[in-house]
């Protein structure tokens, strides 16, 4: 079994125990839509360069502890991703198709409104990413999913969008396993996760685009060092992957649900296999549940559904937080122990959708209560906000 992508783990701590990771559990269900069912959705601009940006102009000293995080805004629907201008916090909602920003203080007020999203099952609004001032959306369009772009024009307190432009047209869609999640990465390139749009052997075929993460420029271009040649394709066999980030070193980092058995965390390599649908999780005696063999890479952690469904997530100096869906949970795993982890707040706010760090150090987390899984609260949906 080839697992190029346990070598940070090996590197950092000789002889860590995969094992640790079985201990954990988080999945999803196929014949669920996957977000609830411990499977994927009901996910840089998460984790990316750009969301890494700010989440307002308060000290991270200033934030409170996890267990008490403090609640930033209120009154979210269907959220799904947060992205920064600046310091000014963006999210996205998946059903309604708007785009809003979050004051210092918490106000919240529309920057516009994508009319063409199509709400249905796990579809919609995905994903933000901001790239100096222009913003990029992931959504779901008839029968397409896109990725389109727009100036963000104004101050603060009164940006609005200029003129969409499409970037990447044509993405397969479904109702469920859409991906959706963007971000810039450090060589300021745009990643864009794409699940399998219930084609499972899709993710199998490099011509397809489906079941894969995908690199580009901003322009929407197939970069010339891609793997696969004139292709977007940068890694593929993922069935639901929504959490992108990378560490200081440059090491990409994925979360993706899986189906019935396991959810895992990735380390991404450009041209890397990562089974889906051969493998689900990591491979036993080489082949895996699904028969998967030597050319699949091995997930450095796994969750079961109930624990897990995992979505966005921010890496910081020295761990990766992942948000959790049905797990309703934070998974912190160290980067220097690659398949552990501990869990914060299990149960006590709900399903968490995505998670970002600001440049002051704090950690911003938008909970998904409202997006018809979740049992909402008299204040959901929430952004939430503390210091790891």
């Amino acid at each position: 079994m080839r697992t190029p992508a346990l070598r940070r783990t090996e590197r950092l701590l000789a002889g860590a125990a995969i094992s640790c990771a079985l201990l954990l559990t988080a999945c999803s269900s196929d014949s669920n839509p996957d977000d609830d069912q411990g499977a994927d959705e009901s996910g840089t601009a998460s984790a990316s360069a750009d969301a890494g940006s700010s989440g307002g102009s308060t000290e991270a000293s200033s934030a409170p502890a996890a267990d008490s995080p403090e609640v930033v805004a209120t009154g979210l629907e269907s959220p799904w991703s947060i992205a920064f201008h600046g310091q000014t916090p963006l999210v996205s909602e998946r059903d309604s198709g708007r785009i809003l920003e979050v004051s210092a203080g918490g106000d919240v007020r529309e920057v516009g409104r994508i009319d063409e999203v199509s709400a249905s099952g796990e579809a919609g609004l995905h994903g933000l990413a901001v790239d100096d001032d222009r913003l990029y959306a992931f959504f779901a369009a008839g029968t397409e999913n896109r990725i389109v772009r727009f100036d963000l024009l104004g101050e603060a307190g009164d940006l609005s969008l200029g003129e969409e432009e499409t970037i990447l047209d044509e993405l397969p869609t479904a109702d469920f396993h859409n991906g959706g999640r963007l971000a810039f990465g450090p060589d300021r390139m745009l990643y864009a996760t794409l699940g399998d749009t219930g084609d499972r052997d899709s993710a199998q075929d490099e011509k397809a685009l489906s079941g894969k993460i995908l690199r580009m420029t901003p322009d929407g271009q197939a970069p010339e060092d891609n793997p696969f040649g004139d292709s977007l394709v940068f890694s593929m066999g993922h069935r639901n992957p929504q959490g992108l980030g990378w560490d200081d070193e440059g090491t990409m980092y994925a979360s993706e649900f899986g189906q019935d058995t396991w959810d895992e965390l990735n380390v991404i390599e450009a041209g890397g296999n990562y089974g889906w649908p051969e493998v689900e999780g990591i491979a036993e005696d080489g082949g895996g549940a699904g028969g998967g063999g030597d050319d699949f890479i091995d997930p450095v952690q796994q969750w079961s559904p109930d624990e897990a469904s995992p979505s966005g997530l921010a890496v910081t100096d020295d761990s990766i937080l992942i948000a959790g869906l049905r797990g309703e949970r934070l998974h912190q795993v160290p980067l220097d122990e690659l398949s552990s982890s501990t869990e914060l707040w299990t149960g006590e706010h709900g399903r968490l959708r995505d998670v970002v760090q600001a440049t002051d150090g704090s950690l911003l987390v938008l909970t998904n209560n409202t997006d018809g899984r979740g049992e909402p609260g008299p204040d959901d949906d929430r952004l939430l906000r503390f210091t790891p």
